[in-house]
């Protein structure tokens, strides 16, 4: 007689199958990436990121209402600013009347329950397209000089509604230098999800289509992690979760499963993963060629990030995602 184990009776059927399951997937994990532009009724498809549009706010508003009904908890707005207020300073960047600042007003007088999300960095505002402001004689990214900006971005954002600050820009000290602004304006509630391991990524290539938001000299790389490095990771998340930070991200997201795994495993604080531009790109890409099946990989994919740890997902796929979750 045979005494083998058979762990195949536990996927003998669906109900087994979730009865057992070790990680769980659901709407309330996702987070949507929305793009915003001026005007009224405008809807630019993104070439680089098939489904995925620049919103005027009217729209944007609507998609909002879209994705709460839903059941996605949580959008993450990036702006697409006009060349004509970019500018070496990034000034536009804290103008309590720019186009950010509206946005985030009309989606959370729109849909209060709704959570909004800002990014702070100067890329989108820069003519530079860095996300800190550059030495013109040297081209240096200048660390110190940036947060001062990066306060005052996240105050504006603070005032105008958002509920979470992303600080994408990965210049030291730039968590703590910002919950301090925050808190002495009485935004104590206001919460911090750090880009706290953002690497120096290919993976970022449409998002940069989305914004016109490459740099226009060198690259990220001395702010920006090597995406050789992991322990580095580690150094940075303790850094910003010592300065405040209420969530930990990973950036991107499927390359870097080990690095959610591992500050999973080093930290108590909720972990976010960013299902960046070129991801959803790649599936789209080979989905339209009918090479994959793009909904079963999608799932499969955003899968992989709760496996691997994380409590929350930033994806492109939110809108998608949910649909499928929601009919399951």
């Amino acid at each position: 007689m045979l005494n083998i184990s058979r762990p195949r009776r536990n996927r003998l059927n669906p109900a087994i199958r979730k009865l057992v399951r070790e990680s769980n997937l659901s709407t309330h994990d996702l987070i949507a990436p929305l793009f915003v532009i001026e005007g009224k009724n405008v809807n630019q498809p993104i070439h680089s990121m098939p489904g995925i549009s620049r919103l005027s706010i009217d729209l944007l508003v609507n998609e909002c209402r879209v994705l709460h009904q839903l059941g996605v908890p949580c959008v993450a707005l990036f702006p697409a600013i006009d060349e004509k207020f970019k500018n070496s300073k990034a000034s536009e960047a804290y103008n309590p009347d720019g186009l950010y600042q509206r946005a985030i007003k009309e989606v959370k007088n729109a849909i209060p329950e709704l959570l909004v999300m800002s990014d702070v960095a100067l890329d989108p505002y820069s003519s530079d397209g860095h996300d800190g402001l550059v030495d013109s004689k040297t081209g240096e990214i200048l660390n110190d000089a940036t947060l001062e900006i990066l306060a005052k971005m996240s105050i504006v954002q603070a005032k105008s509604g958002t509920d979470i600050l992303g600080p994408s820009d990965m210049m030291d000290g730039r968590v703590g230098f910002i919950r301090d602004a925050l808190d002495e304006e009485n935004f104590i509630n206001t919460s911090i999800m750090s880009y706290a391991a953002k690497y120096a990524s290919a993976f970022y290539g449409p998002f940069r289509d989305a914004l016109n938001s490459a740099p226009k000299r060198g690259d990220k790389k001395t702010y920006q992690m090597d995406y050789a490095n992991v322990r580095e990771a580690l150094r940075e998340a303790y850094l910003d979760e010592s300065e405040g930070a209420d969530v930990l991200m990973v950036k991107p997201g499927l390359p870097y499963l080990d690095v959610i795994k591992t500050l999973r495993d080093n930290t108590t604080l909720p972990i976010a993963a960013y299902n960046v531009s070129g991801e959803y790109a790649m599936v789209k890409a080979a989905s339209e060629k009918g090479w994959i099946d793009g909904d079963k990989v999608m799932i499969e994919m955003l899968w992989s990030f709760k496996r691997a740890g994380a409590d929350m997902i930033l994806t492109y796929f939110a809108k998608d995602a949910a649909k499928i979750l929601n009919s399951n």
